[in-house]
């Protein structure tokens, strides 16, 4: 008796815990929120990717970076200007190439503990080839780039003088006029023939970030393809063939994002083209407090960075009111400086006292403003410059003076809120 007592009680435990088992597990599938991307989310923390710091064979093409390390040559040779200049910066992991798999891997999983869920990269086609992809490729062949989602930008602007440091005007002519080593414009065949069919390659990729199932594609210059193609018509149809190819290539469509910036200097440009989204690269978009193209800078004060990144929401706060037809997305930068890109004698103001902490109250104002102003059927995308712009002091890669602080920042916010 007592061992057939003890058997059904073990069975009676069993069925008991069976239930309770198959309860929870009705609860967590009923607790399973779908989110509009693809990352599984609440969240879409973005960082961009700027993929300058390789030996990259075209440097030697437009007469750059002679040392063979990419831009990591002005970073290891930046100066102090100022008793509070905060130069030289030197990366905790040291000058890696990052056209390197393992190396883009390492940035990869650091990106993930912190919460940041997908990296877009600045993508560039000069001269009928592409530039700098090999920093994409490399992504691409990262053993883990599975586990992140990845996205690009088609940044369309010029090569100038900005990234030669021995030219102290990159734009040496007060009527604009700057000496243009590449030019971004392409002509509709290859638009269609070469660069769109490229494009759907990168979207077939499974993690490739979407919205609503479809690729989304940055444009930096938004409103160039209207003076590329002839017309506002005619960069509207060259989006609409893009949209139909990929279409044909089973997705619903492509989600278009603009630049802010492109948005309010070209609105009537910007809305014929057909744009889904605006995004800002960075704050600079939004208050020009410093730049890279002006003539003199002596009498361009610094700007403390918390009163830059408020002066910013103000006015990113005005865009989305005047442009209310269009999805904004905000963004966090996490410094400014471009000295690295200039001579010895010239000092070019940057955003003074840059902390992870001040860093950390901008993505909580950020994540605030997602939750409150981002649609049901758009993700709460919240965009960061950047992940490697060691030249213009904005970065969250790890350093010597603040360590893992900005990824750190990210992670108090985010982390638990990512898949």
């Amino acid at each position: 008796m007592k061992i057939n007592s003890i058997k059904n009680l073990i069975c009676n435990a069993y069925i008991l815990l069976s239930i309770a088992l198959c309860a929870c597990n009705g609860v967590r599938k009923t607790e399973v929120k779908k989110y509009p991307s693809n990352t599984g989310a609440e969240y879409d923390v973005a960082v961009y990717v700027w993929p300058a710091f390789q030996p990259a064979p075209e440097w030697k093409k437009y007469d750059l970076f002679k040392k063979g390390i990419g831009e990591w040559e002005f970073v290891k040779e930046a100066e102090k200007k100022r008793p509070w200049h905060k130069q030289p910066r030197k990366p905790l992991w040291g000058y890696e190439p990052e056209d390197d798999p393992v190396v883009i891997a390492r940035k990869i999983d650091a990106c993930l503990a912190a919460g940041v869920n997908v990296m877009i990269y600045d993508w560039y086609w000069y001269d009928n080839a592409p530039f700098l992809e090999n920093g994409l490729q490399a992504f691409l062949k990262a053993p883990n780039s599975y586990r992140m989602k990845f996205a690009i930008m088609w940044a369309n602007h010029e090569i100038d003088d900005l990234w030669d440091k021995t030219k102290r005007y990159k734009c040496p002519d007060p009527n604009g006029y700057r000496n243009i080593r590449a030019d971004a414009k392409v002509s509709i065949d290859e638009f269609k023939n070469v660069l769109v069919p490229r494009w759907i390659e990168f979207f077939k990729k499974p993690n490739y970030y979407k919205i609503n199932g479809k690729p989304v594609f940055q444009m930096f210059a938004a409103c160039n393809t209207a003076g590329y193609f002839g017309s506002k018509k005619a960069g509207a149809d060259a989006f609409k063939y893009f949209e139909q190819k990929a279409i044909e290539a089973g997705f619903p469509g492509i989600e278009f994002q603009g630049r802010g910036s492109s948005l309010r200097a070209n609105p009537q440009t910007f809305d014929a083209l057909g744009y889904d989204g605006v995004f800002f690269y960075n704050w600079l978009s939004l208050e020009p407090f410093s730049g890279s193209y002006s003539l003199d800078y002596s009498k361009m004060p610094d700007m403390d960075y918390k009163e830059w990144g408020e002066k910013a929401y103000e006015k990113f706060e005005r865009d989305v009111k005047r442009f209310s037809q269009y999805q904004f997305y905000p963004n966090v930068s996490c410094g400014w400086d471009t000295n690295p890109r200039f001579p010895a004698d010239v000092y070019t103001p940057v955003a003074l006292n840059n902390t992870p902490e001040r860093f950390e109250y901008f993505l909580r104002k950020a994540k605030d403003w997602a939750d409150k102003n981002i649609a049901p059927n758009k993700p709460k995308l919240i965009l960061i410059n950047s992940l490697n712009e060691w030249t213009e002091g904005t970065y969250i890669e790890p350093d010597t003076e603040h360590g893992y602080g900005f990824l750190n920042a990210i992670s108090n916010v985010f982390r638990s809120t990512t898949k």
